[in-house]
């Protein structure tokens, strides 16, 4: 077996930048983040952009995990990561598009607060 981890921290205030800015925002949103994430996030109201800059922490600590399984770093996009809710909340690592090997298991803890959103991504692998 062989762990590999990736972790990210973020300040919300980036992503809430990023996101109203009336030039590039609409452009970033739809570069970073899938249908399904953009209406979970929305839906958040008050809150949105804590959960905006919990999935880009969680994206940027997936690409880190997966680094060394992957052979071609630069095509993997922003939206072939995507991060849902299980049924009970739980956050959850899909992957679109992406073929990783020897893959036993993928577990993802995010988190937030008022300025600071956190993910870490634990790859297992089976060698």
């Amino acid at each position: 077996m062989k762990i590999c981890c990736g972790t990210d921290i973020i300040e919300i205030g980036r992503i809430k930048n990023s996101i109203e800015n009336k030039k590039t925002g609409k452009a970033f949103i739809e570069k970073v983040f899938t249908q399904n994430e953009i209406a979970y996030c929305e839906s958040k109201k008050g809150q949105k952009y804590q959960h905006y800059a919990a999935r880009f922490a969680a994206k940027e600590a997936a690409f880190k995990a997966f680094s060394e399984q992957i052979k071609d770093k630069y095509s993997i996009s922003w939206k072939d990561i995507e991060i849902l809710n299980n049924e009970q909340g739980r956050p959850k690592l899909n992957l679109i598009g992406i073929h990783l090997e020897n893959v036993e298991n993928i577990d993802l803890s995010i988190s937030h607060c008022k300025e600071y959103a956190v993910a870490n991504v634990t790859l297992l692998l089976e060698v």
